[in-house]
């Protein structure tokens, strides 16, 4: 779609990722239709699908589970995804793109990650024209890992590597996979630059001045799930961002 201006409905278009896509896209002169409940558009139950994919090239997929326990988390991408393929085959669209994590085969001891399995398993099964992004974590959610992962006021992180990103670069390779020809395959992302996981959280409590102390613990899990030491990290042939953990920091 590079180089035509087309209508991209962008499924969870109100949130971290989503408004950033829509301006994006919106300001290289594509119609950018952000979908979401508030705009009257529930995937879960199908009302406003019709309506929003109406004349739709591309159907961009960045929405997620408004809860991350096993069972809600399994029906959310499961009924979501069915309904999105449904009514974006219905309309035509020319190209389904799905925002999902590097590692996410991987992660399957977690309930979260087998939901995001059973999703890419759709997609890839519909016969509709498809690409998926894996990306690596997001800088924004370095305090969230650290409270998850607080016991007794002390941080305990498993030191493996992680290579996370900003979520304007995030944005911004899943806009030029969208506006690009359907890869019928997947994409990694990553930050430019490598970090141990513990050293990552601790970098970033202490830029914010948060006291809590960060403890490298082979033991722990992260979010649940235990890690090797490359699990998070995305193969050889990920399209990196350009800014780096330490320049997002000191714009905060």
């Amino acid at each position: 779609m590079r180089g035509y201006v087309v209508k991209i409905v962008v499924i969870g278009g109100t949130g971290l990722i989503g408004s950033k896509l829509v301006a994006m896209l919106g300001e290289h002169g594509h119609e950018a239709v952000p979908a979401a409940p508030s705009t009257g558009v529930n995937t879960m139950t199908g009302e406003g699908l019709a309506e929003v994919l109406d004349g739709a090239a591309v159907v961009v997929d960045v929405s997620n589970s408004p809860s991350f326990a096993d069972d809600a988390v399994m029906e959310f991408f499961r009924t979501a995804t069915t309904n999105l393929l449904a009514y974006s085959a219905k309309a035509g669209v020319a190209h389904y793109v799905a925002l999902s994590v590097v590692g996410t085969e991987r992660l399957a001891e977690s309930g979260y990650f087998r939901a995001k399995i059973v999703q890419e398993k759709l997609i890839r099964e519909s016969g509709l024209p498809y690409s998926i992004v894996h990306a690596t974590q997001f800088f924004e959610f370095v305090k969230a890992i650290a409270d998850f992962s607080t016991v007794d006021g002390t941080v305990h992180l498993p030191p493996v590597l992680i290579q996370p990103m900003v979520s304007d670069d995030v944005a911004a390779a899943v806009g030029r996979v969208a506006e690009g020809e359907p890869l019928h395959g997947l994409r990694e992302i990553a930050g430019p630059g490598q970090f141990r996981l513990d050293e990552l959280v601790r970098i970033g409590l202490e830029a914010k001045g948060d006291p809590r102390e960060v403890v490298a613990d082979e033991q722990a899990r992260y979010y649940g799930v235990r890690l090797g030491e490359r699990t998070l990290l995305p193969g050889p042939d990920a399209q990196l961002g350009e800014i780096t953990f330490e320049e997002w920091l000191a714009r905060q």
